[in-house]
C-alpha cells in the first residue's frame, strides 16, 4: 500500500483529501440506507447497499487511477469528438430515459443493468469544450458573431438538451460556464448579452410550458413536465409561511425532515448510526445525506466535512495558479469549482438556504455515476497537475544533468592542462643535451 501511495504522481494534497471524503462517505451512507433496506426488501439489512457503495467507489477510483495517467491535452481534441455523441446521449434520455424520482435523467446501460445520468458525463465534456475554446483565442482578437457560434451555439444545444428535465444541473453548467468564460478574459459585454439571451429564452420555455398546460391540462407534453414541479419548489421557499397556494410535496415533506435531523444533532451529534430522521427521509443516503451526517456527528461533523470540500478547492486554486498552459489552468477551473459549488448546494438545500434542486453531495453521496463523474474530473485535473509536475523534475534533472556534464567539462581541461604541463617538463628533463656534444656529434639529433 505504502508503495502504491509512493508511486502517485500529481498534487498530493488533492489525493489525499478526495480520498478522505471518499472513506468517510462509509459511515454515513451505511447508516442512511437502512431506510432504502426497509422499503425495497423489508430486512433492513444495509450490507448490500455498503457492498454496492464500496463498489462504486473503488471504480471510481480505478477511473480516476487510469484518466490521470492521460497527458492532459489530449483532452482538447476529445471534447469536440465526444460532443456530438453526448448530444445523441441526451436526446435519447430527454425522450427515452428511465424515470426515477418524477424525473427522466438516467439511462439503463444494456447488459448491465446500470442507470447512468447522461448530464453528469455532458457538464464534463462541455467544461473540456470550453476550457479547449477559450485557450485557442487567448491571443486573438474576439468577435460576438465568431464566438456565438463556435461556443454558445453548442453550449446553448447542450443545456437545451438538458433543462427539461433537469433544471439545477442546466443552471449550474451555465453559471460555471460564464464563470469560466469571466476567468479566460471573454469580454464582459458579451457575457452580459448572453445572460439576457439565457434568461429570456428560459422565460420562453416557461410561457410555452404554462401556454400548453392550459390548453391542453391532460396531455402535457413531456419536456414540459417538470415546470410545475419547479414551481411548487421555488414557491415554497420564498412564501413558506403561506403554503396554502402551493401543492405539498415530497420536497417540502422531506426539507422539514431534514431541518429535524440538523436541529437534533446539536453540537456533538446522536453518534454513529444513531440518526432517527434517516427512516423518514427517501433521499437520505444521497440528496440529503448531509442533514444526516449533521444528526449523527452534530456541528464538529458538518464543519469538518465543509473544511475537507474547502480545502480541495484551495488545492484546485493552487493548481490551476501552477499551471503553465491556459488550458490547463482553465480546465482545473472548469472541472474543480463546480465540484465545490455542487458540494455547497447540496449542504444549503439540507439547510433550506437554497431550494430543492437534488444535487448529490460528491464523493460522499450514494450512486453510481454521480460518484463516476466526479472521479474522471478529478483525474482529470491530477493530469494536469501531473503534467506539471513532471515538468519541474525534467528542468531540476536537466541542471542536474547540466552541472554533471560542466564538471565533467572542468575536470577533462584541468587534466589536459596538467598533462600538458607535465609532458613539456619531461621533456626538458630527458632531452638535456647540447648541439656540441664532443663525444657523439648525431646524439643531438638522435635525441630530438
Amino acid at each position: 500500500m505504502l508503495k502504491l501511495i509512493n508511486s502517485l504522481k500529481g498534487d498530493k494534497g488533492i489525493w489525499s483529501f478526495v480520498a478522505l471524503l471518499a472513506l468517510f462517505s462509509f459511515m454515513p451512507v451505511f447508516s442512511a440506507s437502512s431506510n432504502l433496506a426497509y422499503m425495497n426488501h423489508g430486512s433492513g439489512n444495509t450490507l448490500g447497499y455498503l457492498l454496492k457503495h464500496a463498489i462504486h467507489i473503488l471504480f471510481g477510483f480505478f477511473i480516476l487511477y487510469n484518466i490521470q495517467k492521460v497527458p492532459y491535452h489530449y483532452f482538447r481534441g476529445i471534447s469536440r469528438i465526444l460532443l456530438p455523441f453526448v448530444w445523441a446521449l441526451l436526446a435519447y434520455t430527454l425522450f427515452f430515459g428511465v424515470e426515477q424520482g418524477s424525473a427522466t435523467r438516467w439511462i439503463q446501460v444494456p447488459f448491465v443493468g446500470i442507470s447512468f445520468q447522461t448530464s453528469a458525463l455532458a457538464f464534463i465534456v462541455l467544461m473540456i469544450f470550453v476550457a479547449r475554446y477559450l485557450s485557442k483565442i487567448q491571443n486573438e482578437e474576439i468577435t460576438f458573431k465568431s464566438s456565438f457560434i463556435d461556443l454558445w451555439l453548442p453550449v446553448g444545444f447542450t443545456l437545451a438538451l438538458i433543462l427539461p428535465n433537469n433544471f439545477s444541473t442546466a443552471a449550474l453548467i451555465f453559471s460555471m460556464v460564464l464563470m469560466l468564460t469571466f476567468i479566460g478574459n471573454y469580454p464582459l459585454k458579451y457575457i452580459m448579452s448572453i445572460i439576457g439571451i439565457g434568461v429570456a429564452m428560459f422565460a420562453l420555455f416557461i410561457i410555452v410550458a404554462k401556454v400548453a398546460e392550459k390548453t391542453n391540462p391532460d396531455n402535457t407534453p413531456k419536456i414540459f413536465a417538470r415546470v410545475k414541479t419547479w414551481e411548487n419548489r421555488v414557491g415554497t421557499f420564498f412564501k413558506e409561511k403561506d403554503k396554502s397556494q402551493y401543492e405539498v410535496s415530497d420536497d417540502d415533506y422531506q426539507i422539514e425532515k431534514a431541518k429535524t435531523a440538523i436541529a437534533t444533532g446539536g453540537f456533538y451529534g446522536l453518534g454513529p448510526g444513531k440518526s432517527v430522521q434517516k427512516n423518514f427521509l427517501p433521499q437520505s443516503s444521497s440528496d440529503f445525506i448531509f442533514a444526516i451526517i449533521v444528526e449523527e456527528y452534530g456541528m464538529i461533523g458538518g464543519l469538518g466535512v465543509l473544511a475537507l470540500y474547502l480545502l480541495l478547492f484551495f488545492r484546485f486554486i493552487v493548481a490551476a495558479h501552477k499551471a503553465n498552459t491556459p488550458f490547463g489552468k482553465f480546465l482545473v477551473v472548469g472541472l474543480g469549482f463546480p465540484i465545490i459549488f455542487q458540494a455547497l448546494i447540496n449542504m444549503g438545500v439540507a439547510v433550506q438556504l437554497l431550494p430543492v434542486t437534488g444535487q448529490t453531495l460528491p464523493l460522499v453521496s450514494s450512486g453510481g455515476s454521480s460518484i463516476w463523474m466526479t472521479c474522471i474530473a478529478i483525474g482529470i485535473i491530477i493530469s494536469v497537475t501531473k503534467k506539471e509536475e513532471e515538468i519541474a523534475q525534467e528542468m531540476e534533472e536537466k541542471d542536474r544533468r547540466n552541472e554533471a556534464l560542466q564538471k565533467m567539462i572542468d575536470k577533462h581541461l584541468q587534466e589536459e592542462d596538467e598533462e600538458q604541463v607535465a609532458e613539456k617538463n619531461a621533456a626538458f628533463d630527458e632531452n638535456n643535451y647540447s648541439i656540441t656534444d664532443s663525444a657523439n656529434p648525431m646524439k643531438a639529433v638522435m635525441n630530438k
